[in-house]
């Protein structure tokens, strides 16, 4: 759901689109290399391949971090640790190159767990630039496209939207945040929050329960809906805490939907002033703390007041710098250079 899922999809349909085979089998005869998304519980077989020589470059993720910061379950928290400590094990001793999704993210390994001697680069997510675009589809999510459209009367509504394949647990800073932009938005303009992703039943009771704003929450969709839900929306807000490559992200910007949040993590990577507002955070990200949501209100109105001009950057930036094809082509790249 999300995340590495989608990344794996991505890449192997333009992987086979090049006659280049894939599987997911380590002891697999002829393998060329091994492209470990994150990390694996076989670190025996990983071992395995290593010793018949087989080069294995690992992409890596951001690391597992707001469990030392906020009160969450302690299977969560076990289970972020370890991930973690496996993640490193990898990169430091059976790792032959890596790929970071992202700069920040590049820096923030290095920074906890330092620097390593292998070859590595930075590569951004992709997205098939076809599937994900302003243009609709015939099989396109019942909701009406609007994004094209600046809202009049009654009934229509600026939609923001927000997609995470998580918000529950620890995670759901980023849900706060979105509520309270679509109340200070409320108050001037017609709003409608659009929240894709799973969410604690007991805390979408308290929001619907407490918020002045107009919220729908549609749950864990098919990934095949994203593409039409984008479309559907005027406006993304980015809700991860230091994102390190939200494939969300790629994706609206892809469909012509430009892109708000906060100054953390990657998203100034990906989010040119052109194609959306990336804005201080105002405070102390690392610890959590309440940011400045009247920066990102501003910011939120600059953009619906221009919608044309920033849908069309949108659109650009992803077609010049986030295209699947091109993604790829940076992959093989890489893991065929000495």
């Amino acid at each position: 759901m999300g995340g590495v899922g989608s990344f794996r999809l991505k890449f192997a349909e333009g992987l086979k689109s090049r006659g280049i085979e894939v599987t997911h089998d380590l002891d697999a005869p002829n393998l060329d290399f091994i492209l470990l998304l994150a990390g694996t519980r076989n670190l025996v077989g990983l071992h395995r391949a290593r010793k018949r020589g087989i080069p294995i470059i690992q992409r890596l993720d951001g690391i597992n971090w707001v469990q030392r910061k906020r009160l969450t379950s302690l299977r969560y928290h076990i289970r972020a640790e370890y991930g973690n400590a496996a993640l490193a094990f990898i990169r430091r001793f059976l790792a032959d190159k890596i790929v970071y999704q992202s700069k920040f993210t590049h820096q923030w390994w290095e920074d906890w767990y330092g620097e390593t001697r292998i070859p590595h680069t930075v590569i951004h997510n992709a997205v098939d630039l076809d599937v994900y675009s302003p243009v609709p589809r015939s099989d396109d999510f019942s909701r009406p496209a609007s994004q094209n459209a600046v809202p009049s009367g009654e009934n229509n509504k600026y939609r923001i939207l927000l997609v995470e394949g998580s918000l529950a647990g620890g995670l759901d800073a980023g849900l706060r945040w979105a509520v309270k932009l679509a109340e200070n938005l409320s108050k001037n303009l017609p709003i409608e929050l659009i929240v894709v992703g799973r969410v604690d039943e007991k805390r979408k009771a308290q929001i619907l329960a407490d918020t002045t704003a107009e919220i729908d929450f549609l749950g864990v969709v098919p990934r095949e809906e994203i593409p039409a839900i984008d479309r559907s929306a005027h406006l993304y807000f980015s809700a991860e805490v230091n994102p390190p490559c939200p494939n969300a992200v790629i994706e609206a910007l892809a469909c012509g939907l430009p892109v708000l949040g906060f100054d953390t993590g990657s998203l100034s990577e990906l989010v040119p002033p052109s194609a959306g507002k990336t804005v201080p955070y105002g405070a102390d990200v690392w610890k959590l703390e309440a940011p400045d949501i009247s920066a990102l209100t501003n910011a939120a109105v600059e953009i619906l007041t221009n919608l044309p001009q920033y849908q069309q950057s949108a659109r650009q930036h992803a077609e010049e710098n986030l295209g699947l094809d091109l993604m790829v082509e940076k992959y093989l790249n890489f893991f065929t250079t000495s």
